[in-house]
């Protein structure tokens, strides 16, 4: 039983399965597998937003993906730090993990349990950043990280500016694999067989991915869609166009 009786259907159709994605946290070791280290930055005080907390860097057995406690054992202390908020004591920053738009937890996971117990909006927090290769959305889940692994050895073949990463997504990990073959070939057309990933993403990107996809949305095709779902998609039925052909 959960130790707590607050959304007992929630937190049992979560452990016995119904939703993937809610019986354990995050952790980072698989998160960061997953999208690739791509260096450490700095160390800053923050207020940090509670749903933006979504894994553990050690506790993953001890709390569910919502912070709600599953360990009996850790009740007592649990309710200590329940006990001290309630009483207004002022509690030291939790320490955190930060990659992209989510953030794990090192210390402090019973601060943040009741936290959002409590439905407060942020917690005080020492943050410690960490660039990734593939962007860490704050909506992914375990089920995504198979596609985020995919996307960062596309990204190793075709490298993309920052702010293009941040707007990447797709859902089937070898959809990226088709995307990084097409890329090369574009680049091997040109003649551009010679240059390294960074400049073969930035032109792929301006002089292939952005025309295209602007026809396509000037004709009303990709309502919904990011440019690179869009672009997939259209490379996809190009793909089976040409396979139709050749038969």
């Amino acid at each position: 039983m959960p130790p707590y009786s607050e959304g007992m259907g929630e937190w049992w159709r979560d452990l016995r399965g119904d939703d993937p994605d809610g019986r354990a946290p995050l952790v980072f070791a698989d998160a960061i597998a997953a999208l690739g280290r791509d260096g450490d930055m700095i160390v800053y005080p923050d207020d940090v937003r509670t749903d933006r907390i979504v894994g553990t860097v050690g506790r993953a057995g001890d709390f569910d993906a919502r912070f709600r406690l599953l360990n009996r054992a850790l009740r007592s202390r649990h309710r200590s730090v329940a006990d001290a908020v309630a009483c207004g004591i002022v509690l030291p920053r939790v320490e955190l993990i930060q990659l992209g738009e989510m953030y794990f937890v090192v210390d402090g996971h019973h601060r943040v349990s009741v936290a959002r117990e409590r439905e407060q909006h942020s917690v005080p927090a020492i943050v410690r950043r960490i660039c990734t290769t593939a962007y860490a959305m704050w909506c992914l889940r375990l089920s995504h990280l198979a596609s985020k692994a995919a996307e960062r050895e596309f990204l190793l073949r075709v490298s993309l500016p920052d702010e293009t990463r941040s707007e990447l997504w797709l859902d089937r990990p070898a959809d990226w694999a088709r995307l990084a073959d097409a890329a090369e070939a574009w680049g091997f057309r040109r003649g551009l067989a010679g240059i390294g990933p960074r400049e073969l993403g930035q032109r792929w990107w301006a002089d292939e991915v952005v025309p295209l996809v602007g026809r396509l949305r000037a004709s009303g095709r990709g309502v919904g869609l990011r440019d690179i779902e869009l672009y997939a998609a259209a490379l996809a039925d190009r793909d089976r166009c040409t396979g139709r052909t050749s038969s």
